[in-house]
């Protein structure tokens, strides 16, 4: 799981709220996260290999949002195995975890895999947390016709530069002024717990807010096309806000439980006396919540792909092809394939006015399909009878 109790366990002076919860069936909890983490890397590499029985089709063009979703699985695959190796050394060698807990050593290893392992996992998942705003803004961008494939740079750039950056400061606040001496008071502790949740918390508040004014501007250019709103288009609309819908419900449940803890921690550090009996409830809460999260932190990165692709099946085709994103199908098509042809096909032989009107018409249908849900019935079928996919 990825939760700043990580680093603070490192050092020897933690508090009395992190030894609590790390100290709590640590055999028990490790076990949980390789489980947890094993599961989902197998089913998120199985939903991103190609399937048999799935003929590639030629799509017109690239998008930033494809790859974004796609980062943002490659981040969670690395979180997780960032937390398989952390959880199996600590299961497998506990007396070279135990050496964390002595002040006075010579051996920096054991403070070394701490730190190390800890900031792995919390830079690749902050990363992705930065990816998924990121997504959130090129969705809106991709609508309003202010986005492309040279914005990816960009995204870069804010992504890892911001990830690295909120990483490095938060650690060194947290271990200033050495690993020895940390810890010992929240002014040393808050910081660093705010750079870790300060992306989750931008992506709760921000995301459906940007995915709700996408899902608006949606709508605005479907009702603009011929000025009707027909059942296809209003379809259309639903399904593009159920992508939104599913990838924030994932989001609340992989880490709404991250915030309880966190709270609830803190709340007993304030405390003069942590196992006073009146706080007894309060513990048991900060030690369930710590255990639900080692199952569903991990598992955001094959709930993700679900909300992303849909399943997309057990039987996997080795032979390397270039990768479908689903939703992109629908701007394009192969005839011998029962599909149909793309709108500018029809109007290869029209005015050059009526031409113009086609392009135009073209890159809005382009930008609808990268955020429409992914499903063969509903690509023939909108394909079939909506005007936005028929030619004009």
């Amino acid at each position: 799981m990825a939760s700043p109790r990580l680093e603070t366990y490192c050092c020897p002076n933690r508090d009395a709220a992190t030894q609590l919860v790390m100290n709590f069936q640590p055999e028990v909890f490790c076990g949980v996260c390789i489980g947890s983490a094993s599961i989902s890397l197998l089913l998120t590499i199985l939903q991103l290999l190609p399937k048999k029985g799935q003929s590639p089709r030629k799509m017109p063009k690239a998008s930033s949002s494809s790859t974004i979703l796609l980062l943002i699985s490659i981040c969670d695959i690395l979180g997780a195995l960032g937390m398989i190796f952390r959880s199996s050394v600590w299961l497998g060698f506990p007396g070279f975890i135990a050496n964390i807990s002595v002040s006075n050593r010579t051996d920096v290893w054991p403070s070394t895999f701490c730190v190390g392992s800890a900031m792995w996992i919390q830079l690749l998942y902050s990363a992705g947390f930065w990816w998924l705003f990121c997504y959130a803004v090129d969705s809106y961008l991709v609508v309003r016709r202010s986005a492309g494939l040279s914005t990816i740079v960009l995204y870069h750039m804010m992504t890892w530069g911001l990830a690295v950056m909120l990483c490095v400061e938060g650690i060194a606040l947290l271990y200033y002024p050495s690993l020895s001496s940390c810890e010992n008071g929240l002014e040393h502790a808050i910081p660093h717990y705010i750079t870790t949740y300060v992306p989750l918390l931008l992506v709760l508040v921000a995301n459906p807010i940007l995915f709700r004014r996408t899902v608006s501007a949606v709508a605005s250019l479907l009702k603009g096309r011929q000025g009707i709103y027909t059942e296809n288009e209003r379809r259309l609309g639903t399904e593009i806000q159920m992508r939104f819908f599913k990838i924030m419900l994932v989001f609340v449940i992989c880490w709404s439980s991250n915030i309880i803890n966190e709270i609830l921690l803190f709340y007993l550090e304030m405390q003069p006396d942590i196992n006073d009996m009146p706080l007894k409830n309060l513990r048991s809460a900060a030690l369930i919540t710590w255990i639900i999260m080692g199952v569903l932190n991990p598992m955001q990165g094959f709930l993700f792909t679900l909300a992303f692709y849909g399943w997309t099946g057990w039987r996997v085709d080795l032979k390397w092809r270039k990768r479908e994103i689903p939703w992109e199908s629908m701007s394009s098509s192969t005839v011998g394939e029962n599909a149909y042809p793309s709108p500018v096909n029809y109007q290869s032989n029209l005015h050059d006015s009526k031409k113009i009107l086609t392009t135009d018409s073209q890159q809005t249908d382009e930008a609808i399909s990268m955020l429409s849900e992914a499903n063969t019935s509903s690509d023939k079928r909108l394909t079939r009878s909506s005007p936005i996919y028929q030619g004009w």
